[in-house]
């Protein structure tokens, strides 16, 4: 790499490691690098909007490939744009390299214009985070932060100041070594058999899954088969182990539906398989419990567990299903199976049955729609709030399909941005974005990325003029909405405005001609759906505090002149309701 600039010697590190697109906008102390992506060839700059859409398009990318992914901001507040985008990659395991350009390093620490010190600011948001002070230390630290994001899966920093990055780059220094496959991680000895133990000692045994069973669906079924135990998951374990399962008993959780709570509190041994569920008080606390992770730091940090097992989960099933006793009776997983079904048929449906002449339009309907007529490989990126409770409940995995959202984060407006990294990787594989009006206004001006580029993303937005989560948390907690409603936006005339395909569909009968169109076209398309306020997400279990607060929230919207809404929302829910 000798007579390479350092901006060029990064440039050309990242082509090495794979990396194919460098997601940001441009501006001053990042001018060197982009100017060395353009002559380099091999990389493409994709000029975005926000550098937070940066962030969040190259964590997609690296989420549905598992590669090493990169985005770039310019000093002080460009490079702070993309803290939200890497928290989230961060702790959605995504491997993204992000630069973060610094000003002049003569004048790090005198106060100088749009002076910050990332290497401070994003350590808490990656593996690795370090500044370049010298050209010297290329490709070094270069080469040590891909490594951290490869091999520990999550974010690394660099810090280049941009007259560091015009130097001229030592000749010679350390060659790219990238770790390329992951090792099997096998349990030891002594875990696995006090879990062959615990499994044959159980009657009743239950199999809940998070993101880590990826790769491991047959090795879970047929655990599932031998111990006659039925199969939960967490959200983001949905696209891995719902398809193809007999054993399936739905998801748990805040946004869950089906038997899957059930399963878990009246099982006698449950198996946590590559799941950090977060919501502790959806976990049984007088129940045998297992969990089996490959992060050990993991294991415990949300259940009591009497076995910690330090394994990924398919070598682990590989070692344990051979060693356990086959049981022969089917009665709990059974009995699991039919309270499924009558949930099903129940919360799941009850919102697209007869709904054809129901305005607003339900936005369980239009999710059902979707997932009908949506492509066998789609990639789907939901916003979180309750975009993601429809995403859950009416979207089918069927081991081609991947669904992206921010599930750990928790941010607002990732959806339009994820999408964005997703159809760059394919433009011909079908790209949905599920986004809330809320969420798709908060980044909106990224939708004109998918114009200038060419992107056909379908962006599908649940237009109900509020945010619909925070209005469910309000209530619960025995509080009115308030600072929740937004004005009626017609965002389908903003997209035609933007040189793009704009759909708006007001009445049920419209949604799948609608949504034929979206996805008939070659280009970007946005459906804007106006859908119903009041359609709430009840959790799978609702406790009598809960049921408390929602009816106080109730008496007070009714006090403050709000009867029409509340009976309105008590039609729109009543069958959706369970007791607590």
């Amino acid at each position: 790499m000798a007579g390479q600039s350092v901006a060029e010697q990064y440039v050309a590190l990242l082509a090495r490691a794979g990396v194919r697109r460098l997601y940001g906008v441009v501006g001053d102390s990042l001018n060197p690098v982009v100017d060395a992506v353009r002559r380099h060839g091999a990389l493409e700059w994709v000029q975005v909007r926000h550098e937070e859409a940066a962030a969040f398009a190259a964590g997609a990318e690296a989420q549905l490939t598992g590669r090493l992914a990169a985005c770039a901001g310019s000093c002080g507040p460009g490079n702070l744009h993309l803290v939200n985008g890497l928290y989230d990659a961060h702790r959605s395991m995504a491997p993204v390299l992000a630069l973060a350009a610094q000003i002049p390093s003569g004048e790090i620490g005198t106060g100088y214009f749009q002076e910050t010190h990332p290497d401070r600011l994003f350590a808490e948001c990656s593996h690795y985070s370090e500044l370049i002070s010298s050209p010297r230390q290329m490709p070094r630290v270069v080469q040590t932060a891909m490594q951290h994001a490869v091999g520990r899966r999550g974010v690394s920093v660099v810090a280049l100041p941009g007259d560091v990055a015009a130097e001229a780059a030592p000749a010679g220094g350390a060659e790219l070594a990238m770790p390329l496959d992951r090792p099997a991680i096998r349990p030891a000895d002594g875990e696995l058999a006090r879990l062959v133990e615990l499994v044959d000692a159980a009657e009743k045994v239950m199999v809940f899954c998070g993101r880590g069973v990826a790769g491991a669906h047959a090795e879970v079924m047929a655990f599932a088969e031998k111990t006659k135990a039925p199969v939960g998951h967490a959200l983001r374990g949905k696209e891995h182990i719902q398809y193809d399962n007999p054993y399936d008993v739905g998801m748990s959780g805040l946004l869950g539906y089906g038997a899957a709570h059930e399963a878990m509190h009246e099982c006698d041994l449950l198996l946590l398989l590559g799941t950090d569920f977060p919501y502790a008080d959806f976990l049984p606390r007088h129940v045998r419990t297992v969990q089996v992770d490959v992060q050990p730091e993991r294991l415990g940090r949300r259940a009591q567990l009497d076995l910690a097992v330090w394994g990924d989960v398919r070598e682990t099933l590989r070692c344990l299903t051979p060693a356990v006793r086959e049981k022969t009776s089917r009665r709990f997983l059974d009995r699991m199976l039919r309270r499924h079904v009558h949930a099903l048929e129940g919360a799941v449906g009850a919102y697209t049955r007869k709904v054809d002449r129901h305005t607003p339009i339900h936005p369980e309907y239009v999710a059902s729609v979707l997932d009908e007529e949506a492509a066998d490989d789609a990639v789907f990126t939901v916003d979180t709030g309750m975009c993601c409770v429809w995403a859950a409940r009416y979207l089918t995995p069927n081991g081609r399909r991947r669904i992206l959202g921010s599930f750990v984060h928790g941010s607002m407006a990732n959806a339009l941005p994820q999408a964005i990294g997703a159809q760059f990787l394919d433009r011909s594989r079908q790209v949905v974005s599920l986004s809330g009006d809320g969420g798709f206004s908060m980044l909106m001006g990224d939708f004109l990325t998918l114009v200038q580029h060419g992107l056909p993303v379908k962006v599908v937005v649940f237009n109900n003029s509020s945010l619909g989560m925070v209005d469910l948390e309000m209530m619960v907690d025995g509080l009115p909405p308030h600072g929740t409603a937004y004005p009626h936006t017609d965002f389908a005339a903003i997209a035609r405005a933007a040189g793009a395909r704009g759909i708006r569909v007001e009445k049920p009968a419209e949604v799948r001609d609608a949504l034929r169109e979206a996805f008939a076209h070659d280009g970007p398309v946005l459906v804007d759906v106006v859908t119903d306020p009041d359609a709430l997400a009840i959790p799978p279990k609702i406790t009598a505090e809960q049921v408390t607060g929602f009816a106080l929230s109730a008496s007070r919207t009714v006090l403050t002149g709000g009867v029409g809404r509340m009976v309105h929302l008590a039609r729109a829910n009543l069958r959706n309701v369970p007791h607590p």
